[in-house]
């Protein structure tokens, strides 16, 4: 059985840092698919960013520069720096990952993110 759970959100000033950690178990990140979505309040869930099994990165515009994902091989973990974060990264945040060989996505609950202005 998959489980993603996520760690580290909170409440955060403009321009603060945070880092999101994503603890994977059933399934291996570096042999596959992992993002970060994320929920912003009354918004539909949209793209942070991706890593793929090559490790290839991608992110949205929006926090290009700010955000960064990286993955823990030996610990089968998977990050999302933030900086600089502004208001409107306020959001519930989610760890994705997809399974190649099966097809198959998996989603954790997610974790919330505050920054006040």
């Amino acid at each position: 059985q998959v489980q993603l759970v996520e760690s580290g959100g909170g409440l955060v000033q403009t321009g603060g840092s945070l880092r999101l950690s994503c603890a994977a178990s059933g399934i291996i990140f570096s042999i596959n698919n992992g993002a970060w979505y994320r929920q912003p309040p009354g918004k539909r869930r949209e793209l942070v960013a991706l890593v793929n099994r090559g490790g290839t990165t991608n992110y949205a515009d929006s926090v290009k520069g700010r955000f960064t994902i990286s993955r823990d091989n030996a610990k089968n973990m998977m990050y999302l720096q933030m900086n600089s974060l502004q208001p409107e990264d306020t959001a519930v945040y989610y760890c994705y990952a997809y399974s190649i060989d099966l097809d198959l996505a998996y989603w954790g609950k997610g974790t919330q993110v505050t920054v006040s202005s």
